[in-house]
């Protein structure tokens, strides 16, 4: 009895310690959980908030790029895309071995994705894989346990409904590189690009607009289970260029499968109507990224499909340069509008002969006749009277071999040599030099938009700039404003006199561009045509009189035309360019005839809305004779 009773007061007193402690720790438990949920229940509802909704930036839609009358030259097609954010994912590479294996990539993607990601803060997500189908998709939902951070989402590519017909003027766009995404993080969004020709070019900070962004909320394991807000930011703005796509699309059939191009301004404040440049590219390859077999092509084509040849080929411009020329010679008073040269067929200095086109001897003729029939024995003397510093001085007041101002990017400026830049070249300059400038051979290298600038302002007397941008955002550009051309320091009377030199090329019977004048009643069009040698001619052909259509097509002439119409009030000029057409009447004033009949008769700049009832086109002219 005795020790049954002391084995109850020890049992009672183990027990009482038990409890007391079991309820000393319950005490602290209760205090530690009223300490995190009643006291810091603020703080730790914010973490888990910051914890479960993340952040991110989404790129802008681009600008449309519309013609004059809205017709859409660069827009945008939506598409699926695969995302991956890495702040999302506990374990990044783990991820994306996951991802490959469902949808393997190439190593060089790999890379890309690689480099991307070490470049790119963690909360800006990298792009894995564009253009996604549904069984793609399918894929990465049913997936999607073991691909915290990735993300699939709506995207936009480029496209461009009029393709390679509108290529070089509006241009493409590509993804920005390592150093530009690293100078801009927006830039270094999925689906951001960057305008890298054209218009795309010239307007790309307004075309791209302002970022949005998007919150979600994500579970413990990375998945996203709701949107919590979403703002797509500012798209870019809609630019309206100075084209016409009727216009375009014609200097594009125009040119047809020869290479070359055409600039068609309106002569009054130098917007661009048409710009064509042949042989041309698909530029919705470049969003995409171009296949190599493509590129390889492009890189080996002699004709060079990716060069603008309206703004960066330089050509020698051959007989449309001789309105300068005798502007030139009519300011410095080498020449008046009754002097009178004679051509024999031919110009002896030294021991070199000079011969005029054809060997034929026009006679006794002036500065109006000369233009008519295109002697070149007629200019060489009047070169050579007036020197390469004086016919230079008024190519830069024409516009030709300098800097146009023009907002077309990867513009070339073209030469017009002086005594000064034959010395810095180490050229010792001879009569013979001044010679052969005289009919636009030589040294002298122009592009086609600055001899359409050239003509226009011979037509109009107004120092125009050529320019491809009409309106941004709906806001007519300054250069576009009617009335804002300066006027062009040049005397109005010498103005006149080769004014009547070009009437007469188009509108005369003994005009070299005759059979391509117009047929609108009581419209006329003057212009120059113009044939440039590109093969050094041997002695022996010389004498025999070569058949350039029998050489080979490398070595033929190249055909140019220039052109400005209505003659009582010019608003279009135009310039054209065959490479290896032979003869400027032949093959390039014919071009120029249907575009400034198809201008004339629809008038795109002399309105702002299309044509309710267009009127019917005229058939094409008829190709002109070989003459010069």
């Amino acid at each position: 009895m005795r020790r049954q009773a002391k084995n109850r007061t020890s049992f009672s007193r183990r027990a009482l310690l038990i409890g007391t402690g079991q309820a000393a720790i319950f005490a602290a438990i209760t205090a530690r959980l009223y300490h995190l949920q009643v006291s810091e229940h603020g703080k730790y509802e914010l973490m888990a908030k910051q914890n479960s909704i993340s952040e991110r930036l989404v790129a802008p839609e681009r600008g449309v790029i519309t013609d004059r009358f809205s017709t859409v030259l660069a827009g945008n097609q939506q598409h699926w895309r695969a995302l991956f954010l890495k702040s999302m994912a506990p374990e990044p590479d783990l991820v994306l071995d996951n991802f490959y294996r469902l949808l393997p990539l190439s190593d060089d993607e790999k890379a890309r994705i690689q480099q991307d990601l070490s470049d790119r803060p963690g909360y800006i997500p990298v792009l894995l894989k564009d253009w996604l189908n549904w069984p793609e998709m399918a894929a990465i939902e049913v997936n999607m346990p073991n691909l915290p951070g990735v993300i699939v989402e709506e995207g936009a590519s480029r496209t461009y409904p009029l393709g390679p017909l509108a290529a070089h003027p509006v241009g493409y766009v590509g993804r920005p590189n390592q150093k530009e995404a690293k100078q801009d993080a927006v830039l270094a969004l999925p689906g951001m690009r960057i305008g890298r020709t054209g218009a795309e070019d010239a307007d790309d900070l307004a075309l791209r607009g302002e970022p949005g962004f998007v919150q979600t909320e994500t579970n413990v394991h990375g998945e996203v289970v709701r949107l919590v807000a979403h703002d797509a930011g500012t798209p870019g703005q809609t630019v309206a260029l100075g084209l016409d796509a009727g216009l375009q699309q014609l200097a594009v059939q125009g040119l047809g499968s020869d290479t070359g191009a055409v600039v068609m301004l309106d002569a009054t404040n130098g917007e661009i109507l048409a710009m064509a440049s042949t042989p041309s590219f698909d530029p919705t390859l470049f969003d995409k990224g171009v296949p190599t077999n493509i590129w390889n092509g492009w890189m080996k084509d002699p004709r060079h499909p990716l060069l603008n040849k309206a703004t960066a080929g330089l050509f020698a411009p051959g007989s449309t340069f001789k309105p300068t020329v005798a502007l030139a010679a009519l300011k410095c008073g080498a020449l008046t509008p009754d002097t009178i040269h004679d051509c024999p067929g031919y110009l002896k200095l030294g021991d070199h002969i000079f011969w005029c086109d054809d060997h034929i001897a026009h006679g006794r003729i002036t500065v109006t006749t000369a233009l008519q029939v295109s002697c070149d024995v007629f200019f060489y003397k009047t070169a050579l009277d007036t020197g390469i510093d004086k016919i230079a001085e008024m190519a830069t007041k024409m516009g030709l071999g300098v800097d146009l101002n023009s907002d077309m990017p990867h513009t070339q400026d073209g030469l017009v040599p002086t005594h000064d830049w034959a010395r810095k070249h180490g050229i010792h300059w001879m009569p013979g030099n001044t010679v052969v400038q005289g009919i636009g051979q030589g040294y002298t290298q122009l592009t086609p938009m600055a001899l359409a600038t050239m003509i226009a302002r011979v037509g109009t007397g107004l120092s125009v700039t050529p320019h491809i941008t009409r309106r941004v955002g709906g806001v007519l550009q300054p250069d576009s404003v009617p009335g804002t051309a300066p006027e062009l320091d040049v005397d109005d009377r010498h103005l006149a006199v080769v004014r009547q030199g070009l009437f007469e090329v188009v509108n005369t019977p003994k005009g070299t561009a005759y059979a391509s004048r117009l047929t609108i009643p009581n419209v006329q069009m003057a212009g120059k045509t113009g044939t440039a040698q590109v093969h050094d001619n041997t002695a022996a052909e010389k004498v025999a009189g070569f058949n350039d259509m029998t050489m080979a097509w490398e070595k033929r002439p190249n055909a140019l035309f220039v052109a400005y119409a209505p003659i009582d009030n010019p608003r279009y000029a135009i310039a054209v360019v065959v490479e290896h057409g032979n003869y400027g009447a032949q093959s390039a004033a014919p071009i120029a005839h249907d575009m400034m009949t198809y201008a004339l008769l629809h008038d795109p700049a002399g309105r702002d809305k299309p044509l309710a009832n267009p009127p019917p086109e005229p058939p094409p002219t008829a190709p002109g004779d070989k003459s010069a």
